[in-house]
């Protein structure tokens, strides 16, 4: 896995020793500001994994991952417990206290590995996944999701015709999706592009059997989303 470290000097060069050591990544950036490697990101497309450090960041954690055309995985770097990263669970492997030890970037690492391999299995809309619905195991086409909702702790998969609870959390489904076909929009719902009828200010439109639904959108999503589309203008 291609990798960059955003962190402060002392972080940044216990990681290269680390990296250094390890089979599984390899380092193509080192910067000490969130502006460049945001700018890193956006030059370098086969970025897999950031280590990133979260005091470093100069803008919110949401709006800095979803301005991002292609979101790595992320491996957050914190001083100590943060309660303020609860919510943003957006593209975050695994988070490592400083200092940062050997063993724990290890262990980080590995995660991100079976996250990595997980997204290179497939990325194509006729892929198929096996849902349970009751004792039944239900075979659907991934193109066919139309959106995925997080309540609580539980979690949808709505297609036209029926709704699927699954156990798993919403950034575990989001890292096993393709992102060509499906963006989080906010902090609970997961859209397929495709089935996008109408972008509006403060909501996106989606059509679910014969029923029209309006979830809400982030404004930098959103801004994402009408950049991503092709309109016809005079």
């Amino acid at each position: 896995m291609n990798c960059i470290i955003g962190a402060d000097k002392i972080s940044c060069k216990l990681l290269e020793e680390f990296i250094e050591k390890s089979d599984s990544v390899n380092l193509t950036g080192t910067f000490n500001d969130s502006v460049s490697v945001r700018n890193q990101l956006s030059k370098q497309q086969d970025i897999d994994l950031v280590f990133l450090d979260f005091e470093m960041l100069e803008i919110d954690y949401s709006d800095f991952i979803n301005s991002l055309d292609r979101k790595p995985n992320i491996i957050i770097l914190l001083s100590g417990n943060q309660n303020a990263l609860k919510e943003f669970d957006l593209n975050i492997i695994d988070y490592l206290l400083k200092p940062v030890t050997y063993l724990s970037f290890c262990k980080a690492v590995d995660k991100a590995k079976r996250y990595h391999s997980r997204k290179d299995v497939s990325n194509s809309g006729d892929d198929e996944i096996f849902v349970k619905k009751g004792s039944l195991l239900v075979k659907l086409k991934i193109k066919d999701i139309i959106y995925i909702e997080a309540r609580e702790n539980n979690v949808t998969l709505n297609t036209n015709d029926e709704r699927f609870p699954i156990h798993f959390t919403l950034k575990a489904i989001e890292n096993q999706l393709p992102a060509e076909i499906f963006i989080r929009i906010n902090q609970s719902f997961i859209v397929n592009k495709s089935m996008i009828q109408a972008i509006k200010e403060y909501t996106v439109d989606l059509i679910v059997g014969h029923t029209l639904i309006n979830i809400p959108v982030e404004n930098s999503i959103r801004n994402l989303l009408l950049n991503d589309i092709k309109m016809m203008a005079k």
